[in-house]
């Protein structure tokens, strides 16, 4: 179990960036809590409703309404990306030298679409970020060991061009020792993304794991796996403060 007295983890090279803003909650913050934390920050929480896709959506301002989509990039300073989570992962990028941020949503729909590719590809076109210069963390999420899948997950992810190594294969059953007529496969979801940013040109000291290895089996850390009745989600933000740089 990991001990934290904040409800949030945090990147610790991240807290010497000037006026950086950024956490992966727990189960332990509310959304009140979370709106007066923002509060305090002087900044505008922007929380999209999230529909397991591969959309990137720029902010340029705080938006009318609430955006549509699984991620959010921003170069503008006061407003608070946020990504709720309870297994999927949860992916924050920043451009410290171009003061750029983004936060992404990594399930495994979207990691399947490549989604983490797209909004480091998007951060390149908007604001000139390129992988180099970009570090990422990547959030709690449901561990490689607890995520079992279907057959047609491992295809859906194969089609896209993603390693055989990002899974493993459940296809027997202990006790009786005979084959299942339908295998199941355990999909590493914070690897399948970490190979996606190691192809895009990240070099490993910019790929920075945040947090226990499996949110299934970390009982501070919220997971509908382990618990779908429970609506709750962890929360996850980055942003640049009003004064920020």
């Amino acid at each position: 179990m990991f001990e934290s007295k904040s409800p949030f983890l945090t990147v610790p090279r991240w807290l010497a960036v000037p006026g950086l803003v950024h956490g992966f909650g727990d189960g332990r913050w509310s959304e009140e809590d979370f709106a007066a934390f923002a509060a305090a920050k002087g900044m505008t929480p922007v929380v999209m409703r999230q529909v397991h896709g591969d959309a990137v959506v720029r902010l340029d301002g705080p938006p009318a309404a609430k955006p549509e989509g699984d991620a959010l990039m921003t170069d503008v300073p006061g407003l608070l990306l946020v990504i709720r989570t309870a297994d999927c992962l949860p992916v924050l990028l920043l451009d410290a030298e171009r003061r750029a941020v983004a936060a992404v949503h990594c399930g495994w729909r979207g990691t399947a679409k490549r989604i983490l590719e797209k909004a480091v590809r998007a951060m390149g076109e908007a604001y000139g970020s390129k992988p180099a210069d970009l570090t990422a963390a990547l959030g709690p999420c449901i561990g490689a060991a607890c995520y079992e899948v279907g057959a047609e997950v491992r295809e859906a992810y194969l089609e896209a061009g993603f390693p055989e190594a990002v899974f493993a294969i459940r296809g027997h059953v202990p006790e009786v020792h005979v084959p299942l007529l339908r295998p199941k496969y355990i999909l590493d979801l914070r690897g399948a993304n970490a190979w996606l940013l190691e192809r895009l040109g990240f070099g490993r000291a910019r790929i920075v794991p945040a947090g226990p290895a499996c949110a299934h089996c970390e009982p501070r850390l919220l997971s509908y796996r382990r618990n779908p009745a429970d609506p709750r989600r962890m929360v996850n933000f980055i942003g640049l403060g009003p004064f920020a740089f």
